[in-house]
């Protein structure tokens, strides 16, 4: 494994997307799209406020600097423009280990096909360069459309972990868990992301 690819610049692109380093100045441009209070319905946190956007920006370039996660701007290079926030999160280099998420896009983005491009450049990049021997996702047991665009994925659901984390109005929510493993990885690459492999 090389976690030092983690303490560099990584950027990632296909011909749908390119995922630039959360830090970038271009980080200011998701204050266009953050306040729709649709997107973190399932997030276990919303931003309503310019004070809150800015505590979100803060936090997670002070997570990143921490070690805690890598953070990425998705943007749509059909126009453009900055259409969300995704990361490797609960990295744990020992185990070879992590987890994407922590995603979202402006709900015009949404079933667009930006997210699949985003997930083959963020599980190629885990799995053949940082070297992951497992990338994890989960979603809200209620949140359908994310869990079957994890499913869409070819990651296996592993299982329910309830009362997972605490939603802004103070009320428990249950999470399910999907993993991809190494060895699973070029399968899967060519099943599910072939019109991503002339790139």
């Amino acid at each position: 494994m090389k976690p030092k690819l983690l303490k560099t610049k990584i950027k990632l692109e296909n011909d749908r997307v390119l995922l630039l380093p959360f830090e970038d100045k271009r980080n200011e441009e998701l204050q266009e799209i953050i306040f729709d209070k649709e997107i973190w319905e399932f997030m276990g946190m919303s931003i309503n406020n310019e004070q809150g956007f800015k505590n979100y920006i803060s936090k997670t370039i002070k997570d990143k600097n921490n070690g805690l996660c890598y953070p990425f701007l998705v943007i749509d290079k059909l126009t453009n423009k900055v259409v969300g926030s995704t990361r490797y999160g609960n990295i744990n280099t020992a185990n070879q280990k992590c987890e994407i998420g922590w995603t979202w896009y402006g709900t015009e983005f949404q079933g667009t096909g930006i997210n699949k491009a985003c997930k083959y450049e963020l599980l190629k990049y885990g799995f053949e360069k940082i070297g992951f021997r497992r990338i994890q996702f989960s979603a809200d047991k209620d949140n359908s459309r994310s869990l079957k665009a994890i499913e869409n994925l070819g990651a296996k659901k592993e299982g329910v972990f309830r009362n997972n984390y605490i939603a802004p109005n103070g009320e428990s929510r249950t999470d399910v868990y999907f993993s991809i493993i190494k060895n699973e990885w070029i399968a899967i690459k060519e099943e599910r992301f072939s019109e991503f492999e002339t790139y």
